[in-house]
């Protein structure tokens, strides 16, 4: 499954961006991240079902003291066969 999600909150200017990469990397999702103009963060999150669910779980409770997650709007997309082989910051 890819997740498309937009999270609001104190997300940019903390290492939010960083964070979520090596978190990717340890729950073996793939996807990307970015800083959007109206201060949140836009991330497209690939992988078995239940490990981005567990991964987006993670990013909402806040993944170091200086993040705070208020809200994560995720829309849920099938994927068939990944087109992402990293997860990388763009």
């Amino acid at each position: 499954m890819i997740a498309h999600v937009i999270v609001t909150g104190r997300v940019q200017g903390v290492g939010f961006r960083f964070t979520v990469q090596q978190a990717a990397q340890n729950y073996g999702v793939t996807g990307w991240v970015r800083n959007k103009h109206d201060g949140s963060v836009e991330m497209e999150v690939s992988g078995e079902t239940q490990l981005v669910k567990d991964f987006l779980k993670a990013v909402k409770a806040g993944l170091n003291p200086a993040i705070r997650v208020d809200d994560m709007n995720v829309e849920w997309q099938e994927d068939e066969k990944s087109k992402f082989k990293t997860f990388s910051i763009k």
